[in-house]
């Protein structure tokens, strides 16, 4: 009898268990915000802004998304990204999708691409990103942003954008005075790689959430060419994927968490859904309140 009335109080204690802000979904999400983050070359790049309804909290934790497609395609209201920036809307950040100029559009960003031509992309993409974070930051009153929990993300080609926007910002900037009092948080990449490793420093080694397939085919897990091309192709030039980049991290003593996925190919740019409580928990310990974690899960 006395096992039955325990069992009783334990579901009916159940239901009430604190939910946790950055955690649990714990709001509803507001009708999106779309706004215009900059014009160039006479094309408007918008950003869509999801916000926690009812929160009352005067300074967030932002994450801002940059959606793959090789630089020629995708969009920023994919259904995974939308359903991403939800969930973390709930989860009580403001969560922003981008979209930047698809220089590719149309083109060709394989092999037969030139390396200086996929350098100038990556410039590219990655100045748009930080155009859109300067527009959030700058708005931060407005949208009750704390500019020092600044979480930034991207799959695939956002990924590369935003890793060397990130950790490379010295080759993708000529002048840094727009962007200096940028403070990241951390980093979200899922298939993401960056021209150089070594010009990630003790000043840039910002936490990172790495996704990324051990064999992929476009992407390189490891340090490799770009689309796997040979030597004496166009396109051929050497990118540190998401192992390198935590090799560096570790190195100087940085957080991360990389999630590598044996045998896996590029599908691994797509979102993890699978896996965004590990994520979120990450955000909230790391990102959030500055603990010290290395964590390396092999699927």
């Amino acid at each position: 009898m006395k096992q039955i009335i325990l069992l009783l109080f334990f579901s009916w204690t159940l239901p009430f268990q604190a939910q946790e802000r950055f955690i649990d979904a714990v709001f509803d999400v507001e009708k999106t915000i779309t706004k215009t983050y900059i014009t160039k070359d006479g094309e408007n790049l918008k950003l869509d802004i999801y916000q926690p309804e009812n929160d009352t909290l005067s300074s967030r934790p932002v994450i801002i998304f940059m959606h793959g497609g090789g630089f020629s395609g995708g969009t920023r209201t994919n259904e995974a990204e939308v359903k991403f920036a939800e969930t973390a809307a709930k989860k009580g950040y403001v969560a922003v999708q981008i979209s930047y100029r698809l220089t590719r559009k149309g083109q060709s960003f394989g092999c037969d691409y030139s390396a200086l031509g996929k350098i100038k992309t990556f410039k590219l993409a990655a100045e748009d990103f930080m155009d859109a974070v300067n527009f959030m930051i700058q708005n931060k009153e407005e949208y009750r942003i704390n500019p020092d929990k600044v979480i930034v993300g991207g799959s695939s080609a956002g990924a590369e954008a935003v890793l060397n926007a990130v950790y490379n910002e010295r080759l993708m900037f000529e002048d840094l005075s727009n962007y200096e009092n940028f403070k990241f948080a951390g980093v979200f990449s899922l298939a993401g790689a960056i021209v150089d490793a070594r010009y990630i420093t003790e000043e840039n080694a910002v936490p990172g959430v790495f996704f990324h397939g051990t064999e992929d085919n476009l992407v390189p897990y490891g340090t490799g060419p770009h689309h796997w091309c040979d030597r004496d192709k166009p396109g051929y030039i050497i990118l540190d994927g998401s192992h390198s980049i935590v090799e560096r991290l570790r190195q100087l003593d940085s957080s991360y968490l990389l999630y590598s996925f044996e045998g896996g190919k590029h599908e691994h740019s797509g979102m993890p859904f699978d896996y965004l409580p590990e994520v979120f928990n990450f955000f909230n310990s790391v990102f959030l309140n500055g603990e010290k974690r290395q964590i390396e899960v092999w699927k």
